[in-house]
C-alpha cells in the first residue's frame, strides 16, 4: 500500500514536471497594432474631401489586422460641423477586418461632416490603432422646388417687392435713411445705400408696391434730416451717420469725414428722385428745391485737394488727407466724376477725369485682353468684381454710350460675361459653381467680407452679382435666379429677398442683408424690364452736360 501511494505521488510529480515545463515553453502572444488599409465612401477613396455626397452614406474601412468590437463605439465618430454627434450603424465582415459604417438616419442637405476614428479602436489582440482617420464630406443640394413654379414677370415682382422691403420696412425710423446691414447696429445707416434705396422707393412706387404719397413722404423725411441734421464736409457726407442724431459713425480710424464715392451714390440716388417727382404740386416742389439745395452743396472741385487733376475720396476734419486716397479708375467710381464735372457750381474741368480717372489710359485703366475669348476695354485681369458693372450703372445707361476709352455696353457686357464664364470653367473646383450658380461681387464671406472676383474667388456666390447683371446678361442671370429661389431658397430667401452671400463650396448661408447688395438687385431689375432709372438719372440736364463734356457720347445725351 505504501509502496503503491509512493508510486502515485512520483507520477503526480512527473504530471505536475511536465505541464510545467510545456506552460513556460509556450510562446507569448504579443498585441498588434492595427491599421487602415483602404478607406471608401460610396466606393469612392476617401483620402481629401467628398462632395456632393448622398444623405445616408457608406463608408467601408479595410484594417490589417482585426480589431475588437468593444472599441468601436467610442473610437468611430460622425459629427457635423459644429461637433454634434451623429448616430451611426456599423458591421464587421472578413472576420472583423473591414467595417461598414453608416448614419442610422439620414444626413442634411449641403452640410459638412466629419468622419473620425479615434486612438480608442484596438486590435483584438490589444494593439493600438496606428492611423489617423478624420475625413470630411458634404453632403448634396436638395433640388427639389422649395416654391410653386410661377412666371418670370410674377418672379421678378416678387424679388423686387420682397427686396424693396428692405429699405421701406427696415429704413431708420428717424431719418428713413437706408441700415447698413441687417446684423449691425440699427443706428448706423449709409450715405450710399441710402442712394441706392432712394432709386428703390422709386420704383417701389413706379411698381405699386407703395403710393406715390407714400413715397413723397418718406423722401420727405430723408431729405430733411439729410439737409437740416446730418453732418456734412464741404458738402459731402460720411461713409455712415447715426440714423438719429446725424453725426458721424466712423467707417475706419482715418475715416470719419467726407467719402465722396459714397456721396457720388447719394447724389444718384436724390437727382433719379428729383426727376421722378416732377409735379407742380408745392410738396413735390418743395422736395426737389431742397434736393437742390443738398446737390448744389457738394463741393466737388475742393476735393480735387489743391488744384490736383484728380479728385481724392476722403477728408476729415480731425485728419485732412491723411488718408490721401485718390480716385482713380477702372472701378465702381465712374459715377464721381460724372457727378463732379456735371455740378453746376463746384464742376470739374475735364482734365481732372482724363488725368485723374483714367489716367489718360494708363496705370492699368486700359485692359484689352481677351479673356474666355471676350475682350476686356478696361480694367484688371478679369475685370474685377462684379459690383464694378453695378453701383456707376444704376444710374448711368451703358448701352450705346461710348468715350474715347471703351464703348460702355461692351465694357459692361463682356465683364459679366467672363465672371459668368470663369464661374462656369470653375478653375479651382468649388463645388456648387455652375451655369445656374454663379456671381462674384464683394459680399459678406464666413467670419469677414471681401470682394471676390476670378483672381480673389473663395468659393462665396452673392446673388446680387448674377442678378444685378439682368439687363446685361438677362438669359444667364434669369437662370441663376431661378436657381437661388427655387432650389437655394430654403437657404437664402427671407424677409428681405435674397441674403448677402452662400457658400456650396464649404456650407454655408449668410443671414445677413447689405444695402448695397439689395439695392442693386431692385433697381437693376428694374432697369432690365423698363429702363426706368436710367431714363430719369440721365434725363437731368446738368448730367447731360457733364457727360458731354467729359467726352462721352450716347442716343440719350
Amino acid at each position: 500500500m505504501i509502496r503503491n501511494l509512493k508510486n502515485i505521488s512520483f507520477l503526480t510529480l512527473g504530471f505536475v514536471f511536465i505541464f510545467s515545463c510545456k506552460k513556460d515553453n509556450t510562446p507569448e502572444v504579443l498585441p498588434k497594432q492595427v491599421a487602415v488599409r483602404n478607406i471608401s465612401i460610396n466606393s469612392v477613396a476617401f483620402d481629401n474631401t467628398i462632395y456632393g455626397v448622398n444623405r445616408l452614406p457608406l463608408i467601408r474601412i479595410e484594417f490589417n489586422e482585426p480589431i475588437n468590437p468593444s472599441t468601436i463605439a467610442s473610437a468611430v465618430k460622425l459629427t457635423d460641423i459644429s461637433g454634434i454627434e451623429s448616430a451611426i450603424s456599423t458591421t464587421l465582415q472578413n472576420r472583423d477586418s473591414v467595417l461598414l459604417v453608416q448614419p442610422a438616419a439620414a444626413l442634411n442637405y449641403i452640410s459638412k461632416y466629419n468622419f473620425r476614428i479615434t486612438a480608442d479602436l484596438k486590435s483584438s489582440t490589444g494593439g493600438s490603432f496606428l492611423s489617423a482617420v478624420n475625413n470630411s464630406f458634404i453632403t448634396k443640394i436638395d433640388s427639389s422646388r422649395k416654391f410653386p413654379i410661377i412666371s418670370d414677370n410674377a418672379l421678378l415682382d416678387l424679388v423686387q417687392q420682397q427686396t424693396f422691403k428692405y429699405f421701406w420696412d427696415n429704413g431708420h425710423p428717424v431719418s428713413g435713411l437706408a441700415r447698413e446691414r441687417s446684423n449691425a447696429t440699427p443706428e448706423t445707416v449709409t450715405s450710399g445705400g441710402s442712394g441706392f434705396g432712394i432709386m428703390a422707393i422709386v420704383t417701389g412706387i413706379d411698381r405699386g408696391f407703395i403710393t406715390r404719397t407714400q413715397g413723397l413722404n418718406r423722401l420727405q423725411t430723408i431729405v430733411s434730416f439729410l439737409k437740416n441734421t446730418a453732418q456734412k464736409f464741404h458738402g459731402a457726407f460720411p461713409h455712415w451717420l447715426n440714423g438719429t442724431t446725424g453725426l458721424v459713425i466712423p467707417f475706419s480710424q482715418y475715416d470719419n469725414g467726407a467719402d465722396l464715392v459714397e456721396t457720388s451714390y447719394l447724389m444718384m440716388g436724390l437727382l433719379t428722385a428729383r426727376q421722378y417727382f416732377n409735379s407742380s404740386d408745392a410738396t413735390e416742389t418743395n422736395l426737389r428745391n431742397d434736393i437742390n439745395t443738398l446737390w448744389n452743396g457738394v463741393e466737388w472741385n475742393w476735393f480735387r485737394q489743391s488744384n490736383q487733376n484728380v479728385l481724392y475720396w476722403h477728408w476729415s476734419l480731425n485728419f485732412n488727407w491723411q488718408m490721401n486716397h485718390q480716385i482713380r479708375g477702372w472701378n465702381e467710381c465712374l459715377i464721381t466724376y460724372v457727378l463732379a464735372a456735371s455740378s453746376t457750381t463746384y464742376s470739374i474741368p475735364a482734365v481732372v477725369y482724363s488725368s485723374g480717372w483714367t489716367a489718360n489710359g494708363s496705370n492699368g485703366f486700359i485692359n484689352g485682353n481677351s479673356y474666355y475669348g471676350l475682350t476686356l476695354p478696361l480694367g484688371p485681369a478679369y475685370g474685377g468684381p462684379l459690383f464694378f458693372s453695378h453701383y456707376s450703372f444704376l444710374g448711368i445707361n451703358p448701352n450705346s454710350l461710348s468715350d474715347v476709352y471703351a464703348n460702355y455696353q461692351v465694357q459692361t457686357l463682356n465683364h459679366t460675361k467672363i465672371n459668368y464664364e470663369y464661374c462656369k470653367d470653375n478653375p479651382k473646383n468649388f463645388y456648387g459653381y455652375s451655369d445656374s450658380c454663379w456671381g462674384l461681387t464683394a459680399s459678406d464671406i464666413q467670419n469677414g467680407y471681401t470682394a471676390s472676383s476670378p483672381t480673389n474667388d473663395v468659393s462665396v456666390i452673392a446673388p446680387t452679382a448674377a442678378i444685378s447683371s439682368l439687363p446685361y446678361t438677362p438669359t444667364e442671370s434669369m437662370k441663376a435666379l431661378k436657381f437661388f429661389y427655387y432650389v437655394l431658397g430654403d437657404k437664402i430667401w427671407g424677409e428681405y429677398g435674397f441674403k448677402d452671400a452662400f457658400s456650396l463650396h464649404n456650407p454655408w448661408f449668410a443671414g445677413s442683408y447689405l444695402a448695397i447688395d439689395q439695392g442693386p438687385i431692385i433697381v437693376m431689375i428694374e432697369n432690365y424690364r423698363s429702363g426706368l432709372l436710367w431714363n430719369l438719372f440721365t434725363s437731368c440736364p446738368e448730367v447731360k452736360a457733364g457727360m458731354l463734356s467729359l467726352g462721352f457720347s450716347a442716343p440719350y445725351l
